[in-house]
């Protein structure tokens, strides 16, 4: 259902709003997660270590397609708010028909430097051959990362946060299901956890984007659209460029620090790759508010209200604070619970003490930065959906700079443990940034206090 933003209580209106993106997130982290437990309960705790170690690449892929759908979703809001559907409607076939050459072009440049890149971030020897296959295997399938995306961004633009969740929890079980088929029947081992994903996310690309065209007729103008627009296609990349630049920079700090992780051996990755799944489990509802604020307020200025947006802004906060609180409970008391899920009990006990103390010391540390995390992410969503990209931009740079600097710097001194703490510390110095432009941007959000 498409929802108006710009009326109703605006705490009700962005958490009814933001709910279902935390929803769909978690369910998008769930078959994330399959994938990790099935592989290593049926294949090994080297499948474990292979997905993980090209995690941080397919995340690179995720932070392209997630950024290229900010924008789309920013400009679709805005649109959305002034009621002006006929430039609504060329919004949305533009982002689609460019989201698709997009896609080809990366699957292309994907296939042709997944060894490389495997090689450059130190993929241990034992387990480089999985990865690759794994990796291979995903790349082939980001058309349908990419047209999901872009049709989940439209949707939430349009406020309808709901519709991406049905999908998606049919793509997660399916998903769940084809894992366990792949895996545990077929023996396809890592292979197989790909393959599942593939199919799973073709499904669900298909549906989505049917249903989105179901909907935008539905949206009726008598003033003719095109069906592409450069001038629209460049309102567009002033938001998506910049987030892109800012999501994929993070991914490749991501990949600086999995390449520092590698060089401890297999068993810290092994640690390391269960505790980032379960820490993407536990973030996805933060991000989700961040993405939800963004909406809210791209919607709000739209349609001439900005002052809506304080009155979202605080209740995110609250809300958030208090999910933080029992996240960092959850991780402090059920860690070693949580990363024992991802080891099959047949293998080396010594191994398995090892991997838990990794995981859990991770899961503690980085936990008890989350509300830092969760400033951040909303005071972004605020500057993104106020289209203040400058200040977006910095401040989450900002955050990837210290967390990358500082891993590498006191991993020197004080061994693996040390890149956690790192990771907090670029949480905290990047809300700090964040704030500063916040205050600045307060004129035109009309956020000060009367």
């Amino acid at each position: 259902m498409i929802k108006d933003m710009t009326e109703g209580t605006p705490s009700k209106v962005l958490l009814g709003f933001a709910v279902p993106m935390m929803l769909s997130g978690m369910f998008q982290q769930f078959y994330n997660i399959a994938d990790s437990v099935i592989a290593g309960q049926f294949a090994g705790s080297n499948a474990v270590a292979a997905v993980g170690a090209s995690y941080p690449i397919t995340m690179l892929f995720i932070a392209i397609a997630t950024g290229s759908g900010v924008g789309c979703s920013v400009i679709v809001s805005n649109f959305f708010g002034a009621k002006d559907y006929a430039k609504l409607k060329t919004t949305i076939t533009t982002s689609i028909i460019t989201i698709i050459l997009l896609s080809l072009g990366l699957t292309l440049l994907g296939t042709i430097i997944c060894n490389p890149l495997m090689h450059l971030m130190n993929t241990p020897s034992d387990i480089f051959g999985d990865s690759a296959l794994y990796l291979r295997i995903y790349i082939w399938g980001l058309i349908f990362l990419f047209v999901y995306n872009i049709t989940t961004s439209i949707f939430n633009g349009l406020g309808d946060s709901k519709t991406p969740l049905y999908f998606l929890i049919f793509s997660s079980l399916f998903n769940v299901v084809l894992d366990y088929v792949f895996v545990a029947h077929f023996g396809l081992g890592v292979a197989g956890v790909a393959w599942a994903t593939f199919i799973a996310q073709g499904i669900s690309s298909i549906l989505s984007i049917s249903c989105l065209i179901g909907r935008i007729k539905k949206l009726k103008t008598t003033k003719h659209y095109e069906y592409f627009s450069w001038s629209i296609l460049g309102h567009i990349s002033h938001i998506a460029i910049p987030s892109i630049l800012q999501q994929s920079i993070v991914s490749i700090g991501q990949l600086l620090v999995q390449a520092l992780v590698n060089s401890y051996g297999t068993t810290v990755l092994y640690g390391y790759s269960a505790a980032i799944k379960i820490d993407s489990f536990f973030k996805i509802v933060i991000i989700s508010m961040g993405n939800a604020v963004s909406n809210f307020t791209a919607q709000n200025l739209g349609g001439q209200k900005p002052e809506r947006i304080k009155k979202g802004y605080t209740s995110s906060l609250l809300v958030m604070l208090t999910y933080c609180i029992v996240a960092f409970i959850i991780c402090l008391v059920f860690s070693p619970t949580l990363i024992g899920i991802f080891l099959d009990s047949k293998t080396d006990p010594t191994l398995i003490k090892d991997v838990i103390s990794i995981g859990t010391s991770y899961m503690i540390i980085v936990s008890a930065g989350y509300f830092a995390c969760a400033v951040l992410l909303v005071n972004n969503g605020i500057l993104r959906g106020s289209a203040y990209m400058l200040g977006f931009t910095t401040a989450t740079l900002t955050d990837l700079f210290v967390r990358v600097g500082a891993a590498y710097i006191l991993a020197h001194w004080f061994g693996y443990s040390a890149i956690w703490y790192s990771i907090p510390l670029g949480w905290t110095i990047g809300t700090l940034v964040s704030f500063v432009f916040c205050f600045k941007n307060t004129r035109k959000l009309s956020l000060q206090s009367s």
